[in-house]
């Protein structure tokens, strides 16, 4: 059941760096994303692969790491990701992309994670610095970037607890704790 695929898609921040991600793997990861729905079928996303050392370097440092996780800069040498997929959205094609980010970043996590990988989006991007890094053209706005790689980090779910704080944090062991809300707490009717 898909269920067991969404619960192991975490947002994974730490990864086996030296993990070689295909070029061809991210195509067939962007393909996913390609095949779900769109909103009146524009289809108006485009992508920016990644997965070579030197664009990957021009790509880190425009990201910003786990908000909630104050002392902890992003990861290391040797733990940042393989790969990226930037999203862009192409402005001539329309003007509203409505919902369809969301549906393909989850369609390429769910692809990752179910051949091994994880990743991570992100939304918090310096986005004028990584358009001018890679020149990109103006015509195309930066929504994400998707980090993927081999995790390196346990991410753990557990239930909010009753002072119903939702922020993630890592135990002494590094092991990331993701507090989700109930289905009871949810559900309004």
């Amino acid at each position: 059941m898909i269920k067991g695929l969404i619960k192991k898609n975490r947002s994974y921040r730490r990864f086996y760096e030296d993990f070689i991600i295909e070029r061809k793997t991210l195509e067939e990861l962007v393909d996913l994303a390609r095949l779900s729905a769109s909103t009146s079928n524009k289809q108006p996303l485009k992508y920016i692969l990644s997965c070579e050392k030197d664009k990957n370097e021009l790509i880190f440092p425009v990201l910003t790491w786990a908000g909630y996780l104050k002392d902890w800069p992003g990861p290391g040498e040797g733990e940042r990701p393989s790969a990226y997929i930037i999203m862009l959205f192409d402005t001539e094609i329309s003007k509203n992309y409505w919902c369809d980010p969301g549906i393909a970043a989850q369609s390429i996590l769910l692809g990752a994670t179910e051949i091994g990988l994880g990743g991570c989006i992100f939304g918090s991007v310096k986005k004028e610095e990584l358009g001018a890094a890679l020149k990109i053209g103006e015509r195309y706005e930066i929504l994400y970037v998707l980090a993927v790689g081999k995790p390196r980090e346990k991410v753990v779910l557990e239930t909010v607890g009753p002072e119903g704080d939702i922020k993630y944090w890592r135990d002494s062991q590094g092991v990331h704790h993701v507090p989700k809300r109930t289905l009871e707490e949810i559900i309004l009717d």
